[in-house]
């Protein structure tokens, strides 16, 4: 039987970080994928998880600082990689990293990224995946532990994988991103990256990590930064982004009250991904 599902799309003043949160409150209220528009998101639950009230609680919706209108309708499900495939290019990062599909052509550098999105966020051409690219093209993980949170497509946790990480953990909320995690790493002989559903509460207690990557959004970041820097050992490494310039200084102070030192960050189109040690 085909599902059906519960369309609902969202335009959002100004779009960010608005939707970032949006995504992000909508994933804990049971929401299974997003697609971001120009102007917003468009989000989707099976109709057996709808009920009329499910926007109750999504706190962002009452926020004056923001302004938020949306309409919903019910659809059948689609293909939804005949939906990306229309726009999806091969993207390359510093000339050694290239993201494609499994339909374009190989590439001939050092680390080449098969991926199958579906409606998992992390192609590596939204500006934070690209930069988070960058940073572990710049790192040393070979024989590293590594944590990889908000995982999407598990791109991060593939290259992190592809240049030596022998431990992977990859955590995502959204069920849609988990599945495709599991798919995109296997379709990688990256088997062996354990892929979790669940926010920071599914890190594993005894679990000491010597990378961990964030990609998230500001508020999710700076709520979950205390458990980031306890399952970090002594001089590992945090990288977090999903947040712009002007968040940097409450990133960095919260990192600094924890423990942590900045490295460095890099920026562009106003985005931000910053390096902190333990």
């Amino acid at each position: 039987m085909v599902p059906i599902y519960i369309e609902y799309t969202f335009k959002v003043e100004p779009v960010q970080p608005a939707t970032e949160i949006l995504i992000a409150e909508l994933g804990y209220a049971g929401f299974e994928s997003f697609v971001e528009t120009e102007d917003g998101v468009q989000a989707y639950i099976q109709q057996t998880d709808w009920n009329k009230d499910i926007l109750d609680d999504i706190n962002i919706l009452q926020s004056p600082a923001f302004q938020i209108t949306f309409q919903q309708k019910e659809i059948k499900q689609v293909n939804w990689n005949a939906e990306w495939e229309k726009n999806f290019k091969p993207i390359v990062v510093a000339e050694t990293c290239a993201v494609r599909a499994p339909f374009h052509e190989p590439y001939n550098v050092p680390f080449e990224i098969v991926i199958e999105p579906k409606m998992s966020f992390g192609t590596g051409h939204h500006e934070t995946t690209f930069m988070m690219l960058q940073h572990l093209l710049e790192t040393d993980c070979k024989d590293k532990k590594v944590l990889d949170m908000g995982c999407g497509t598990a791109v991060l946790a593939i290259l992190a994988g592809m240049r030596g990480a022998t431990e992977i953990d990859a955590i995502d909320i959204d069920t849609w991103c988990v599945e495709n995690s599991e798919e995109n790493a296997l379709r990688n002989d990256q088997g062996s990256i354990n892929v979790m559903l669940g926010g920071a509460e599914v890190i594993p207690n005894d679990a000491a990590y010597d990378m961990i990557i964030a990609n998230i959004n500001r508020n999710i970041l700076l709520q979950d930064m205390a458990t980031y820097v306890n399952n970090l050992t002594k001089g590992g490494v945090l990288f977090l982004s999903g947040f712009y310039k002007e968040d940097l200084p409450i990133i960095t102070e919260s990192c600094n009250n924890l423990g942590l030192k900045f490295v460095q960050n890099k920026e562009k189109n106003n985005w931000i991904a910053a390096k902190f040690v333990n």
